[in-house]
């Protein structure tokens, strides 16, 4: 079956029509989607509803699977004994859900994690490999809020000064796994869950591995940049940051149940927004590794 894609932004972002993700792959659509998300760093596919084997099955068809943010949470004492709601290591459950089904209580570390994903960042930018590509599957959705907004840092990068964009090359910055989670009061880590993700740094200015294109590779992972004051690195990267999420470069998906959304975490950043805590939010997440990527 041939591949659709239809822009839904001026810059980026595809929908698709024509594939369904619960069928295997040819070859040919496999690389036609590649193609596209190079083109479009983000993909919205409709009517996908999946079980989570179905969803680990697919994606492994993009790529090799990483586990990210989940060794940490494996290591720290409040996540002893307990399985994934999903049944997977390797499909993160997105939901604000207990073992019970229902919501938890605001005061659930699970919730810490909700309110730094809805901070700007990249999925495991905090490693090396980092995440290429994110796939986020809606299950049950509140009655309003939690959508995901998207920007694109390729089309940043390009509306920088050529001063601004001079003034980058060559520096770095530092991504830490805990940094935006220790930002909101999560400090309960122990040494061993600290070390599960030593700080790595990244050029802040890369070249997507796909498109050739430069990119600016921020996000609220990034923690300081390298040779400059701690202070000063920060507002730079603050300062990136409010350039790189101007309403132009936004796109704002809102979801319904059976969407998924692909998106490359080389060329894009992303944060979900609030809802009533109190309804049922759910949705579930695979991850492909940038297992060739270079720095």
């Amino acid at each position: 079956m041939s591949v659709s894609v239809r822009p839904l932004h001026p810059l980026f972002v595809g929908e698709v029509s024509g594939v369904d993700l619960r069928e295997p792959l040819s070859a040919g659509q496999v690389a036609e989607l590649h193609d596209q998300m190079n083109r479009c760093g983000l993909l919205v596919f409709h009517d996908q509803a999946m079980t989570p084997e179905q969803q680990l099955e697919m994606t492994r068809q993009f790529g090799t699977l990483e586990l990210g943010f989940a060794r940490v949470l494996g290591r720290h004492p409040d996540a002893a004994h307990k399985p994934p709601r999903t049944g997977h290591a390797e499909v993160a459950d997105m939901s604000n859900l207990g073992a019970d089904g229902r919501p938890v209580e605001r005061s659930d570390r699970k919730i810490v994690g909700h309110m730094a994903n809805q901070l700007w960042h990249s999925d495991s930018s905090f490693q090396k490999p980092a995440a290429r590509y994110s796939l986020l599957l809606a299950v049950r959705l509140p009655s309003w809020g939690g959508e995901t907004e998207f920007c694109d840092l390729r089309a940043a990068y390009d509306a920088l000064e050529p001063r601004d964009q001079a003034a980058l090359e060559g520096l770095e910055a530092e991504h830490y796994a805990l940094h935006s989670r220790i930002m909101l009061g999560d400090e309960d880590y122990s040494d061993e869950a600290r070390a599960v993700f030593p700080p790595v740094t990244w050029p802040i200015v890369r070249t997507h591995g796909g498109s050739g294109r430069k990119l600016l590779y921020i996000g609220v992972h990034a923690r300081r940049v390298l040779g400059m004051p701690v202070a000063e690195g920060r507002v730079l990267l603050m300062d990136l940051l409010e350039h790189a999420t101007q309403p132009r470069f936004v796109y704002r998906h809102t979801w319904r149940p059976g969407d998924l959304i692909m998106w490359d975490n080389r060329a894009t950043l992303h944060r979900g927004r609030r809802w009533d805590l109190a309804e049922v939010r759910e949705l579930r997440r695979t991850t492909t590794a940038d297992v060739d990527a270079a720095a």
